[in-house]
């Protein structure tokens, strides 16, 4: 009972960090405006509804902006001198960071919930794939936990948001990327890099296609970073 006190009382600092400052406010802002533009912009010059420049656009934001959501965790905590403190509460190393994957995946959900008017505006002007959407938004959410994880793990490495920032976007982004080199490489080595990019996985969902593999692929790569920050947080806890 008391672990469990201790573990929403880090979800709470953690959700109130972004919400009394602008930083939450202004990267949700941007996003829906970016967001807003590329979902509109097939709406107005071909007369077509659709969330595909939408579902095609919002992984390579989030390269940017996960990494801006994910860089305070532990960076902050180091800087003001906290992480000592925190590491003393009456819980596991896993549970604070779980506590704080929680807080940032709570705000990047919010912030995908908003654009939810998207696939609406669609549905009121035309017939959608509604599975399609749905396999979409569950890709989305996916590559969240992925980026969210690879950003926690680069917060526990680094000593300050800059360099957390750019630590998470350079992993964030090459995952994004790696995929889309696929048809430039060599034919033994193009399978390999659609399974190790999100692109392959990605289009899967957007298809309406539930494939255990895709979901396998999510939940490995975040396992793996959420591991890493383990073992981190593990040896800074006994240095």
């Amino acid at each position: 009972m008391r672990n469990s006190k201790t573990i929403y009382f880090i979800f709470r600092k953690e959700i109130a960090g972004y919400f009394n400052t602008p930083s939450a406010y202004v990267i949700s802002i941007v996003f829906l405006l970016i967001t807003g533009y590329f979902f509109s912009q097939p709406l107005f010059l071909i007369n077509q509804a659709g969330i595909d420049g939408f579902v095609d656009m919002v992984p390579l934001l989030m390269t940017f902006f996960i990494p801006a959501v994910t860089m305070r965790l532990f960076a902050e905590e180091k800087k003001s001198g906290t992480l000592e403190v925190l590491l003393t509460f009456p819980v596991t190393d896993l549970q604070i960071i779980g506590a704080k994957a929680l807080s940032s995946l709570s705000l990047i959900a919010i912030v995908l919930g908003m654009t939810f008017m998207y696939p609406l505006t669609v549905s009121i002007l035309g017939r959608p794939d509604y599975g399609g959407i749905l396999g979409a938004y569950i890709g989305l959410f996916l590559l969240s936990v992925v980026f969210t994880s690879a950003g926690l793990f680069t917060s526990v490495l680094a000593h300050n948001q800059v360099v957390s920032f750019i630590l998470s976007f350079l992993i964030s982004f090459v995952f994004y990327m790696t995929g889309k080199l696929s048809p430039f490489a060599p034919v033994w080595l193009g399978p390999y890099l659609d399974f190790i990019g999100v692109d392959s996985h990605l289009n899967n969902l957007s298809r309406g296609v539930l494939d255990l593999r895709d979901f396998a692929y999510f939940i490995s790569v975040s396992g793996f970073f959420l591991y890493a920050a383990r073992v981190r947080l593990w040896i800074m806890r006994y240095d």
